[in-house]
């Protein structure tokens, strides 16, 4: 499967749906663990000088229009959150949530949503697949509900020593034909496949694309793709 989603008849009947229901044209969300805190991930396109776009100078249409959400603290990405976690009521911030409220149900009523980028790489070692699946089914089928287009990743690492999680990503991906931001694909001619030496954390380097040295390590082109990513889903939905 690409890295870069293909956009099907269902996204953009769902963006539609989601459009006359309200949702703001101009903001996404995001959905996940530790690897998508905004001191991270894609935080720095709301923040000048912390990047430059080289030769892809076409990107910057995508941020303008999403100026805002990049670098907003969402209430539905949290260290040590994984796809349980963003569905319990127990885990909401109690100063922003309503009593009852999950995390995600939390976010969507805050940011009110367009698009949502599902990126939820931790689970537990010793639980099945199965669970796993059954929680993000829930999470997909939440969005659409909202009307939020659902861009769902892959991860880089293979933590879980079979690769179902990302198998089991792909293959929700394309029963629900939603677009899929195929990160695990990104990174495979990375050295080390952009994995430091734990085989979990990415490598770490500037968001700099004019220096296409930068590109070789896993955050700068996790960043690079996310965006690319979010860009072609909004052309190809709007």
């Amino acid at each position: 499967m690409p890295i870069i989603p293909v956009v099907s008849q269902r996204a953009r009947d769902i963006y539609q749906r989601g459009l006359q229901k309200g949702n703001n044209p101009r903001a996404f969300a995001k959905v996940g663990d530790c690897q998508n805190i905004s001191a991270y991930f894609l935080g720095v396109f709301d923040r000048k000088g912390e990047y430059a776009l080289g030769p892809y100078q076409n990107l910057q249409e995508v941020i303008d229009q999403f100026a805002g959400s990049f670098d907003r603290s969402s209430m539905s990405v949290r260290g040590g959150f994984n796809a349980a976690s963003v569905l319990s009521p127990f885990w909401a911030d109690p100063t922003q949530c309503k009593r009852g409220e999950s995390p995600m149900a939390c976010e969507f009523r805050l940011q009110n949503p367009s698009i949502v980028i599902i990126s939820l790489e931790e689970w537990w070692s010793r639980m099945p697949a199965q669970d796993y699946e059954g929680y993000v089914r829930q999470i997909i089928e939440a969005s659409i509900e909202r009307g939020a287009v659902p861009i769902l990743a892959t991860k880089a690492d293979n933590y879980e020593g079979d690769n179902s999680i990302n198998i089991t990503i792909a293959k929700l991906a394309y029963e629900y034909d939603i677009p899929l931001w195929n990160f695990w694909r990104a990174v495979q001619p990375l050295p080390n496949k952009g994995l430091y030496e734990d085989g979990f954390h990415l490598t770490l380097g500037p968001n700099f694309f004019d220096d296409p040295k930068n590109l070789q390590a896993a955050w700068p082109m996790r960043n690079f793709t996310a965006l690319q990513s979010l860009d072609a889903v909004w052309r190809g939905v709007k």
